[in-house]
């Protein structure tokens, strides 16, 4: 492991006694990690941020956009003595690498003893996490996984949305995206493009009258009317993480359906590339060289740049997350819509997707180190974050939530939104 300063190392005294934090990004380079760099970097909570990636480039290049309080570090996840060196005397570990890695890291901020978050682990690897709850309980440590934005806003909202209910019958959660840049790629990835592909091939998980059932990928599309600017599109359902804990988290509202839905442009395409087996790990033969079609992929998209926006185009791009909530309340039937539009960073050169992700693990980074998150344990975020903290966080950064009744619908005029601030 190789950076700018020192990255290791235990809490400090800062200047008047008080104790030093220093959060820790891996993944700290890549399409959301770098988000989270930033904010946590510029919010004012932290006194030393570590950008760890694989590639150096990258993680001194999150390292510079970042300020003077953030720091590059080279790092491979699978080093598990150099992973859990960096993370020891850390005051909170966000996780931002690929999803299939994050037992490995779980693992290594168990021995460190350091709270732990992750964007996600696409259904199955988040039942897998929740497995390791007992252990982490014992050492006296928390770790949240899927808090991103979907999951994670979504989980938080869903729980909000459904707190004064006396009973949830079901909860649908739909994510939508529209993009109004001018001059763009007609197609770019803003996430992990291996996550993506794994969502369009493998089945979705539905929770239905108390069990899991499996439905194709991309199946039961409908016309959804989401909030300004993304407007009527078509949604699909995909293999998504919320429906793995909300489920478990309502039980004693006797929660009977939970699904996930999205679509945006680009989706189909996906789903092509998918069906062409570019997400597969099994190795052709190419002229005597074996050569794996994932690997392949991402390299082809990261020479086409493809990977993130491209440089000198003014993003703007917006997700909006809708969660349709059936239930009672008093004894009558209610309907309720959990609704987030999240809005591109263009001076940070981040998408709506990348920023969202980025500083929303962000927030709950700082609610930890601030005490606000008194849980130990494997607990997904809808049981553990306070909402009312958690969203006005995220309402200082522009992204703005509603809970519709009782709140007001989010503004028609998404321009408007507030000025962007961390922390």
């Amino acid at each position: 492991m190789c950076g700018v300063g020192s990255p290791q190392g235990g809490p400090r005294l800062a200047e008047g006694g008080g104790r030093n934090l220093r959060a820790v990004v891996l993944g700290g380079g890549g399409l959301t990690g770098r988000g989270s760099v930033r904010d946590l970097a510029t919010g004012g909570r932290f006194d030393s941020v570590v950008a760890a990636d694989l590639d150096p480039d990258l993680a001194a290049a999150a390292a510079k956009a970042a300020g003077p309080r953030a720091i590059a570090a080279t790092l491979d996840v699978r080093d598990r003595t150099q992973l859990v060196e960096l993370l020891r005397g850390a005051t909170v570990c966000v996780n931002a690498v690929q999803y299939g890695f994050n037992l490995t890291v779980m693992e290594a901020a168990l021995e460190a003893k350091v709270p732990y978050l992750d964007f996600g682990g696409l259904f199955h690897m988040t039942r897998r996490q929740l497995a390791l709850d007992a252990r982490f309980r014992s050492a006296g440590v928390l770790a949240i996984p899927g808090l991103g934005q979907v999951p994670g806003v979504s989980n938080v909202l869903a729980m909000e949305g459904c707190r004064d209910l006396e009973r949830v019958e079901s909860i649908v959660i739909r994510d939508g995206w529209r993009d109004l840049t001018v001059g763009g790629p007609e197609i770019s990835f803003t996430w992990s493009p291996s996550t993506f592909l794994d969502e369009m091939v493998l089945p979705a998980m539905v929770f239905d009258h108390g069990r899991y059932r499996e439905e194709p990928p991309m199946s039961g599309a409908e016309e959804f009317d989401f909030a300004p600017p993304v407007g009527r599109t078509r949604v699909y359902r995909t293999l998504h993480s919320e429906p793995a804990t909300l489920p478990d988290s309502l039980a004693a509202k006797g929660i009977v359906h939970c699904e996930w839905k999205e679509g945006g442009p680009g989706i189909e395409v996906l789903r092509t590339m998918a069906l062409l087996g570019l997400a597969s790990d099994r190795p052709v033969d190419v002229r005597g060289q074996s050569v794996t079609p994932r690997e392949f992929t991402l390299a082809l998209l990261k020479r086409e740049k493809l990977l993130g926006a491209p440089d000198g185009v003014a993003l703007d791009d917006w997700e909006v997350c809708d969660l349709e909530i059936h239930g009672s309340k008093d004894g009558r039937p209610a309907v309720r819509h959990a609704v987030a539009r999240f809005p591109p960073r263009p001076d940070w050169h981040l998408t709506a997707t990348e920023y969202a992700v980025g500083v929303a693990g962000a927030v709950g980074a700082e609610l930890i180190a601030d005490g606000q998150v008194p849980h130990v344990g494997v607990v997904p975020p809808e049981r553990c974050l306070p909402a009312g903290p958690f969203r006005a966080a995220l309402a200082r950064r522009g992204i703005r939530t509603a809970i519709v009744p009782p709140e007001p619908s989010l503004p028609e005029d998404w321009r408007g939104e507030p000025k962007r601030t961390s922390g």
